[in-house]
């Protein structure tokens, strides 16, 4: 298919996708409800999912336009795959871990190894990222899979499990332990190796994702040539953490897709369900989850969208950034699949029924989210390793830190074409942090905004809430300049679990300065805004109760967006809030 390129911006790649892959509510195709959980039910993918997936070239997608592909930057990625989550999860971790796979060829190879794995990926070949090993899991510091020289290139031993794609992939990123050298990344081409001298581990059985390759590799003195190398010898280990920070912000696109078609299921059947008399969306325990569910939605986005952004702007904040979503996004998706599970009650639990029965496996799929490229502990204790350094400057805005964070959250510009380079990944951020730093002046700035601009009504609120999270945050970043905590304690993971809240905060807020500087005035420009600063400070504080009037407000207009043509987001709110003022 043609006439869609890497030109067009993002949202109308992301349109015309949903065009192409269907309504899943409608009932038949392969990305539809009804067909996708019939061939779960046979640990299957749709026949001709995968193939209409081709035919759009969204291949092409996940290898950069200097290599030949369409990727531009990772929200572009991010985007379309969030449109393919909110259908098939099992799809889109296909995609997705072939991505995670072919980033180190793309940051570190050289000029064959990215030419002749863009050509490949382009033409439909999958890859993996084969790491794990059975009895080590994801303790990297041993890795007893060997990479012995011989004459001009290397024998291969030892066996990687479990990996996703690594009997459908082609190529196959091996971490080794290469004699002389140490640990290093090697890109082995399955099409060049002797047969007989690797065999593939059967799929193994899961909960989720049913139909998805995840299996093993078995090298057997396999003989590779010597060009496999990806960058330096001995950096296998540094390169793996690096690449991860791409995949775990990815990650959030299909928490999000997730979180998008659970809360359309639910709120079709609250307005289809009657009980005592009425629609059940009318009894004000069910319309408390839906309107929970939604606003953790929006701070999902707020949250992981400018760190998809920040790859192409400050690619070297990923250390700390890429953890934070990996560790929000899939915990508000747990909390936004609690809600709708309640709002469907005794229905949440059938296989059948209510959208062709595909909640369960939107559940049981999502559970993956938070334990893909490093656990939630894992995440939480990356952040917390890192906390004193940010802490200690937690009160001083970084200079440049304006015109960052105006190229991470003014969504209506695209981020910058990302140029892949290994060097500009770190394994720490050291002090900087724009995100967190940057509240106080961004704080001060949104109250003067309120206090001309805004009704007294919405002035008053937004500035309690800002008030609220500044006093929070003050002392929280001072008490943890002041105290040593142990980063592998209970307590740092707690504290480390509080600082993503304030980044979340932090990222609402400056969405709301940066993207909606035309709408704030109008009715629902301020009060999202309102709404998710009041969600986020109820995770610190069980008391803090949502603004009703505002919540009305969303209402209508999570409601008005229902049957529309794309999916929930801050677009279509600041896209409602325009038509309000207009």
């Amino acid at each position: 298919m043609t006439g869609h390129g890497s030109e067009r911006p993002a949202y109308e790649l992301v349109a015309e996708l949903e065009r192409t892959l269907g309504d899943p509510a409608a009932g038949t195709g392969p990305f539809s409800h009804a067909e996708t959980v019939e061939h779960e039910e046979r640990d299957a993918l749709p026949p001709g999912a995968v193939d209409l997936l081709r035919s759009w070239e969204f291949p092409r997608y996940l290898v950069p336009e200097e290599f030949g592909g369409r990727l531009r930057n990772l929200e572009h990625l991010f985007l379309l795959t969030r449109s393919l989550s909110r259908r098939n999860l099992t799809v889109a971790v296909m995609f997705g871990s072939t991505l995670l796979a072919i980033n180190p060829v793309w940051l570190w190879g050289d000029e064959e190894q990215r030419a002749r794995v863009a050509q490949g990926i382009i033409g439909g070949d999958l890859a993996c990222f084969a790491v794990s090993e059975p009895d080590h899991g994801s303790d990297l510091g041993t890795n007893e899979t060997t990479a012995v020289p011989d004459g001009d290139g290397y024998l291969l031993t030892g066996e990687k499990w479990p990996v996703g794609n690594a009997t459908r992939g082609r190529f196959v990123i091996v971490y080794a332990a290469v004699e002389g050298s140490g640990s290093s990344l090697l890109l082995v081409d399955k099409e060049h190796l002797t047969q007989g001298t690797w065999t593939n581990r059967p799929f193994v059985r899961t909960v989720g994702l049913r139909g998805h390759d995840l299996s093993g590799i078995t090298f057997q003195a396999t003989r590779v040539p010597g060009d496999v190398m990806l960058g330096r010898s001995g950096a296998g280990l540094v390169e793996i953490l690096q690449v991860l920070q791409i995949t775990r912000t990815a990650i959030g696109a299909l928490s999000i897709g997730t979180m998008d078609s659970a809360l359309r299921i639910a709120l079709r059947y609250a307005h289809e369900r009657r009980l005592y008399g009425k629609e059940i969306y009318h009894l004000p325990v069910v319309r408390r989850h839906l309107l929970n569910a939604h606003l953790d939605l929006l701070i999902a986005e707020c949250t992981a969208l400018p760190v998809a952004r920040s790859l192409s702007v400050v690619p070297s904040r990923l250390s700390l950034w890429s953890s934070v979503v990996k560790y929000l996004v899939p915990t508000l998706g747990e909390g936004v699949m609690e809600e709708i599970a309640r709002v469907l009650g005794a229905r949440s639990y059938l296989r059948e029924g209510v959208a062709s029965g595909i909640f369960q496996k939107l559940q049981r799929d999502h559970a993956i989210a938070s334990i893909f490229e490093g656990t939630t502990h894992v995440n939480l204790h990356n952040i917390a390793v890192q906390l004193p350094a940010v802490a200690r400057l937690a009160a001083r805005p970084p200079a440049g830190g304006q015109e960052v964070l105006r190229q991470l959250f003014d969504l209506s510009e695209e981020a910058p074409v990302w140029h892949p380079a290994g060097r500009s990944l770190r394994l720490t951020n050291g002090s900087e942090d724009e995100i967190t730093r940057g509240w106080d002046p961004a704080a001060a700035e949104a109250c003067e905004i309120a206090e001309r601009e805004l009704p007294a009504s919405e002035a008053d609120a937004l500035v309690k809430v800002i008030g609220e999270f500044s006093a929070r945050r003050t002392t929280f970043y001072a008490r943890l300049a002041e105290d040593y905590v142990d980063a592998a304690s209970t307590r740092a993971q707690d504290l480390a679990a509080e600082h993503c809240v304030h980044h979340a905060a932090a990222s609402c807020l400056y969405t709301w300065l940066y993207s909606f500087e035309g709408e704030r005035a109008s009715e629902g420009g301020t009060g999202w805004l309102v709404l998710v600063l009041q969600r986020l400070l109820q995770r610190l504080d069980r008391t803090v109760e949502l603004d009703e009037g505002h919540l009305s407000r969303l209402e209508t207009l999570v409601l008005s967006g229902l049957d529309g043509p794309e999916y929930f987001s801050l677009r279509t709110v600041r896209a409602a809030a325009g038509a309000a003022g207009g």
